[in-house]
């Protein structure tokens, strides 16, 4: 299995199998039809808040990285996660669409390394650690 990622307005190409979009929007000034998707799982984008916290604070990856992971721990996410792989072991080639500017830093590179499971996030902001709630402290008020 091939999983690649692309920014929604490029083209479809025949090596991009299932083409599946996993943002919340669909992006400005592309017609529906012209995705040639497979799915549309908005879901598993990440939440406003965390996108433009990001946005303004694009060296945070790592942080970024870990917050999504949490956010995925949300059972209507997990459903959405369960249809994305399904779809992912039934083609031999999958890509994931995002408009974010940099697909490679984007939820979309998360999405893709959980997938493949090659790819192990640091044990700090593992997809297990994440959703057994390790980790992640609250702040305590001095």
């Amino acid at each position: 299995m091939t999983i690649r990622l692309k920014h929604a307005r490029e083209a479809a190409s025949v090596e991009d199998g299932a083409r599946v979009l996993v943002d919340r929007r669909k992006p400005v000034a592309v017609p529906k039809e012209s995705l040639e998707l497979r799915a549309w799982l908005p879901v598993l984008a990440p939440s406003d808040e965390l996108r433009r916290w990001f946005k303004e604070r694009p060296r945070q990856w790592p942080l970024f990285r870990r917050r999504y992971l949490v956010e995925l721990r949300d059972q209507k996410t997990a459903e959405a996660l369960g249809a994305l792989h399904g779809i992912a072991g039934s083609e031999p080639n999958m890509t994931l669409l995002t408009a974010a500017k940099d697909p490679e830093r984007s939820h979309a590179a998360i999405l893709r390394d959980l997938l493949e499971g090659a790819k192990k996030p640091p044990a700090t902001s593992g997809a297990a650690r994440a959703a057994s709630g390790g980790g992640i402290r609250a702040r305590r008020n001095r």
